[in-house]
């Protein structure tokens, strides 16, 4: 081999090592695993309002079925469907001609009896001084003093007769027994209709005030029984709870509370629930009988661990929480938290406690025992939307 052949290649094998050294200071530089950021929170005890729904449906607080007093055809309907009316308006008229004549002949039956009054009167006063001459005996003054009250009864029994000849007259102009709304009306003109018919001539619901009804089953009513409403039985209880919502149909809140005022004292076999009553002012019968709402009980819960469901995930039925401990490593927590949630946040019950560092976003793809570099968030920050 000359030299020159020797040269070229000692060149080339000194170009070789210096590239492999720069490969492997690239490949040390950059196998390192590089410790990511993840925001986390320190939790602190929260104070927030929770919201439980329940469907319901609302009626009047009277709900009253008009009946007809007497037997007639329907001659006049003063009112229409969904009316709103006052007490003593009237609503029906019934053609019922046999009590105007009971009226005209009680009437006439007074006028004979005051004649027999007045005719009684006049002998006993003819035969009063006879007597006191001596004239006539006593007992044709008895006599005549009976019959003056024998008249003055049957002039008694007359005016009860008119009274209540009357009393039936008047039954037959159907008013209204309360302020209300008027219901349907199953009968029109014609008709015929006694106190024996088996429909109504219609119903008036009474909403000046509504109740709202909706049941809670056996395991809410349980939780509600053990919870932290004041009160160590079930009625000190309905009256400690706060205020209450009405969600109408359209799902716009009503703008009046209602309170909660009973509860059924049975459990429904067939629903395993049992029903609550709530009742709302109504001043502006914005609200039908009828109607289904939702009751929204708000439920305030006191220095409570609230954690962001986005900072859990659920695996077989259970939901986890990530925790951070001193070393930067990550634990997968099982965490317990009550049905109602506190808008997008959970209500911790078992699992953390206060002081613990929380993984607050990527839970579900963090393995366990990673190693992160914690970002802590601001309490005010996190927490901005609770309510």
């Amino acid at each position: 081999m000359d030299k020159q052949s020797f040269l070229s290649i000692l060149a080339a094998s000194v170009i070789i090592a210096s590239c492999g050294n720069k490969n492997d200071k690239s490949a040390q530089a950059g196998g390192a695993p590089q410790v990511k950021e993840y925001k986390t929170l320190t939790l602190e005890p929260k104070t927030a309002t929770l919201y439980t729904d329940f469907p319901a449906s609302i009626q009047g607080q009277q709900n009253i079925e008009i009946r007809p007093r007497v037997e007639g055809y329907i001659d006049k309907i003063f009112v229409d469907e969904g009316a709103v009316v006052k007490t003593g308006q009237p609503l029906f008229k019934i053609s019922a001609p046999e009590y105007e004549q009971e009226v005209r002949t009680a009437s006439a039956s007074i006028k004979s009896a005051q004649a027999s009054v007045s005719a009684a009167k006049l002998a006993v006063n003819k035969v009063k001084p006879l007597v006191e001459k001596g004239i006539i005996s006593k007992y044709d003054l008895e006599s005549a003093q009976y019959t003056y009250e024998s008249a003055m009864a049957t002039l008694a029994q007359a005016n009860a007769a008119l009274v209540n000849a009357k009393t039936n007259l008047g039954y037959t102009t159907v008013t209204s027994p309360v302020n209300g709304v008027v219901g349907s009306i199953p009968f029109r003109l014609g008709s015929l209709v006694s106190s024996n018919t088996a429909d109504p001539l219609t119903t008036v619901s009474s909403i000046g005030n509504v109740y709202a009804y909706f049941a809670l089953n056996e395991k809410k009513l349980l939780n509600f029984t053990q919870g932290d409403t004041p009160g160590t039985t079930l009625a000190q209880k309905i009256k400690n709870i706060p205020e209450v919502s009405l969600l109408l149909s359209d799902g716009s809140l009503y703008p009046e509370k209602g309170r909660v005022e009973t509860v059924n004292g049975l459990i429904n076999t067939e629903t395993g629930s049992v029903t609550f009553r709530a009742r709302f002012a109504n001043p502006g019968s914005i609200i039908r009988s009828g109607s289904s709402t939702t009751i929204r009980i708000p439920n305030e819960v006191k220095e409570k661990l609230l954690i962001p469901q986005s900072a859990t995930f659920e695996l077989q039925d259970k939901i986890f929480a990530v925790t951070v401990g001193k070393d930067g490593k990550t634990k997968n927590v099982n965490i317990t938290v009550l049905d109602i949630t506190a808008g997008n946040y959970y209500v911790v019950t078992s699992g953390l406690k206060t002081g613990d560092q929380i993984v607050l976003e990527g839970v579900a793809s963090l393995k366990e025992g990673s190693e992160i570099k914690p970002q802590n968030q601001n309490q005010e920050t996190v927490y901005a939307d609770l309510k």
